[in-house]
């Protein structure tokens, strides 16, 4: 029997597929992982909404830890538990409260809103076209038609979140319960994505999601801090002066100061609008009203935040939201910021590591 019928021989003679060269099977070993990572990518695009959902509950669920953390340190000896449980019926109270004792008013307001607004805008672009400031074939009503139309549209993205089978409130459901899980155990997760990790990058993990943990945590706190700062104070100052729907602007004002560089604009516009139908005088006051709180809040509020969580250049948060408004709609744009702080950590922690070769755990938060 010759070599070539040996069986032997041909389980040890390279087939076609086998690869000879080293050089060569090195790079077909680099391109499969190049070709891994692009398919991973297009899963993540794939998964966006469903992802940036479980990222919603992470941010709820350091809103909960946060305020978990602050009753530790007035009654240490409550177990968390019950401190998750008081945070959320301390929520769940506020809500209630809004719904049983300002909601008729408020909801009354709201409903008068888009008209007043709408009815000023027009006043005011006449105004405008007399005095030669205004073309005069702008729409002004056709313009806020569309604009309307814009903010519905993104509004209608976060509903279609889940491939349009869930609702708003439904997202906002599961973000509530995510977000509960992960605050009632954050042990568990924190463990089992370490476990997916190799051995010898668990420990850096474990630092950097501790990091981000209590970075998320203080940003949190200062969004929280600023909406209720801005929207107290410019319910009680519009209050004042007997300036019409005071109690709906100061919510919206709260409201939108979540989002920074946008929320301030928006709700400062429908403040002088509304001012301005009942007057000149008011309309001046709530222009007043409105640099006086965004200039308390831009020194005092923001500067005090701003030491003790992650600093973000504004026109980086400015351009995320643009681009996570633009694919991921409303609740893109409310992520935006969150999610920019937390890459800038892990990022500025790799550079770190490369520059002295140290660990730069940080300590419990």
């Amino acid at each position: 029997m010759s070599d070539h019928d040996d069986p032997e021989t041909h389980l040890q003679t390279a087939g076609p597929t086998d690869i000879r060269d080293g050089l060569i099977r090195t790079e077909a070993k680099r391109a499969l992982v190049w070709v891994c990572v692009v398919a991973l990518v297009a899963l993540a695009a794939y998964l966006a909404q469903p992802l940036l959902v479980i990222f919603g509950g992470i941010v709820f669920a350091a809103m909960i830890d946060g305020g978990q953390r602050l009753i530790a340190r007035v009654v240490p000896s409550v177990p968390r538990g019950i401190r998750i449980t008081l945070v959320l019926l301390g929520a769940v109270g506020f809500l209630v409260w809004l719904v049983l004792f300002a909601g008729n008013q408020i909801a009354s307001q709201a409903a008068a809103l888009p008209h007043l607004v709408q009815t000023e805008a027009v006043r005011l672009s006449d105004l405008a076209r007399t005095k030669g400031l205004l073309p005069q074939t702008v729409d002004v009503p056709g313009l806020i038609g569309r604009v309307a139309e814009q903010v519905a549209g993104g509004v209608g993205m976060l509903t279609r979140a889940l491939g349009g089978l869930f609702g708003g409130l439904t997202t906002a459901f599961l973000i509530l319960i995510l977000g509960i899980y992960f605050a009632a155990e954050p042990d568990l997760y924190q463990r089992g994505v370490a476990w997916l990790l190799p051995a010898q990058t668990r420990d850096d993990w474990r630092g950097t999601a501790q990091a981000m943990g209590q970075s998320l945590r203080r940003l949190l706190f200062g969004r929280l801090l600023g909406m209720a700062s801005e929207g107290i104070a410019t319910w009680l100052l519009l209050q004042i002066w007997g300036v019409p729907m005071a109690a709906l602007l100061g919510l919206l004002t709260g409201l939108l100061a979540f989002l920074p560089n946008i929320g301030a604009p928006i709700s400062g516009s429908l403040m002088i609008l509304v001012g301005f139908s009942g007057g000149v005088h008011t309309g001046v006051y709530c222009i007043v009203v409105y640099a006086l709180v965004q200039i308390i809040d831009g020194n005092v509020v923001v500067p005090m935040v701003a030491k003790r969580t992650a600093d973000l250049a504004p026109a980086l948060v400015l351009g995320a939201q643009l681009i996570f408004g633009v694919l991921f709609g409303l609740l893109g744009l409310i992520l935006a910021d969150p999610m920019v702080a937390m890459v800038k950590i892990a990022l500025e922690r790799q550079a770190q590591r490369n520059d002295d070769g140290t660990d730069p755990s940080a300590g419990p938060g």
